[in-house]
């Protein structure tokens, strides 16, 4: 067994991009999908001659697309307790990134293809649908990985996903502002995650490749040594592996904060005994034991995501400035919709850091989360178009950005908070249930909120 002084040093913090850059990529699928929802209803939203009439038909894109991109993440969280442990992780890894690879590049290919509305509209929605459950398995798997390395590198893999929405709007305020036509703006802006899902897969190609990686990596019976190299030169072994995961969108804090003390403990031993682990396994309280301790936070992460997921994006895409006819209008949803929402939700999870308030035993927090609900009418009474029942009541583009603030620093902070809050409610033998259990209520949330969001974009 190394001391500590034997451990190797992170030369030129290689693994700390590494791992950056591996969670900046688990986030670009949803993300460029959610920012390019502009040019996907220019695509879907034209009319069509019905007996001599001009009918425009109503696709509801951005519902299908949220209910489409977060239902996968329900599923893989129940399979993967059934299924994960069947699969190795560098399959896992590389397959998913492969995979999204593709997916990416056939929807840039679409952009310049020309197809019936239809069509059209079933193969984007069956490219969300795949892309967003191999972007499941690939998170999950990635959680695992991190979490055998000192806390820290948590922390920046946590940094690189609250950054992937920002360089996804940064990546269409680009595309916007280009002098090409919308047709190769459009092409441009998906070739994007293309480079950045190879830049992902050859970062989790190199990273045993460094003696910082291997020192913690080798440690755990979960990493396979020698897979990388063995993928680096047989790309056909990608092709026989089923493949599953356990969460996508913005469960990184789940990892994070399951069961860290638990984790430490673990990496002070080299190699602990199967017999050892079982008898430790045989101690855990049961799953129900569990959620009696947290169900309050529980309840929380459930209630933040259905509030958020049910307007966002669905309803402020919708949004229009109240200054038309200029550039600001091309400019407008990028900035005070995406760029704000993905910003100010960094720096809600930010602030968990150095504030955490009110306490996990409060009764505030939960009350705290339940007002947040106020946020749903707020935005539906902001300029949406096209609207057929309610009012305009917030037209200017400063209080809906305002709005979008506050909306968006509180669904950050509410959500970190209640997901580092429930493992500190158990003991640390159950903190990994507890982040098992929160992870579920974390893709109930976000399912029920992109259900709920056809309603409510009906109401406006």
């Amino acid at each position: 067994m190394k001391g500590r002084t034997d451990t190797p040093q992170d030369r030129f913090c290689l693994v700390g991009i590494f791992f950056f850059i591996l969670g900046l990529g688990t986030l670009l699928p949803w993300n460029f999908f959610m920012t390019a929802s502009l040019y996907f209803q220019s695509r879907l939203n034209n009319t069509e001659l019905t007996n001599g009439t001009a009918v425009r038909k109503e696709y509801h894109f951005n519902n299908w697309m949220t209910f489409l991109s977060q239902l996968p993440l329900l599923v893989f969280t129940l399979l993967n307790s059934f299924m994960y442990q069947r699969i190795s992780e560098a399959i896992r890894i590389a397959g998913s990134l492969v995979f999204i690879l593709l997916l990416f590049i056939l929807t840039a290919v679409l952009v310049k293809v020309d197809m019936h509305q239809d069509l059209f509209f079933s193969v984007t929605m069956a490219i969300i649908w795949f892309i967003n459950s191999f972007g499941a398995v690939l998170q999950g798997s990635l959680f695992g990985l991190v979490g055998l390395l000192p806390q820290k590198y948590s922390a920046v893999f946590m940094s690189g996903q609250g950054l992937a929405g920002t360089f996804a709007a940064i990546a269409m305020l680009l595309a916007t502002a280009s002098d090409a036509d919308s047709a190769s703006a459009a092409l441009g802006y998906f070739i994007t995650p293309c480079v950045g899902t190879l830049l992902t897969l050859l970062s989790y190609l190199l990273l045993p490749r460094t003696e910082f990686a291997r020192f913690y990596l080798n440690r755990s019976s979960k990493y396979e040594e020698g897979t990388t190299d063995k993928l680096l030169t047989d790309g056909t072994s990608l092709e026989n592996g089923k493949l599953n995961g356990q969460l996508n969108g913005t469960v990184a804090t789940v990892a994070l904060s399951s069961s860290s003390s638990s984790r430490d403990e673990a990496k002070l031993e080299t190699s602990p005994d199967r017999s050892e682990q079982a008898n430790s396994s045989a101690e855990k309280a049961s799953v129900l034991e569990v959620l009696k301790k947290i169900w309050v936070m529980a309840f929380c992460v459930t209630f933040a995501f259905t509030v958020t997921l049910s307007v966002f994006p669905a309803i402020t895409v919708d949004v229009r400035t109240a200054f038309p006819n200029g550039k600001w209008e091309h400019y407008f949803i990028g900035v005070c919709c995406f760029l704000v929402f993905n910003i100010s939700d960094w720096l809600g999870r930010t602030i968990t850091t150095w504030i955490r308030w009110p306490g996990k035993e409060s009764r505030v927090f939960p009350a705290l989360v339940v007002s947040r609900v106020i946020f749903i009418p707020l935005l539906m009474l902001c300029n949406v178009q096209q609207r057929s029942h309610l009012p305009v009541i917030f037209s200017h583009d400063v209080v809906f950005t305002l709005i979008m603030i506050l909306f968006s620093v509180s669904s950050g902070y509410s959500v970190c908070l209640s997901m580092s809050y429930a493992p500190q409610l158990v003991e640390p033998k159950d903190a990994e249930t507890a982040g098992a259990l929160m992870t579920f209520f974390l893709a109930l949330g976000l399912s029920i909120g992109a259900a709920l969001s056809f309603l409510l974009r009906s109401l406006v």
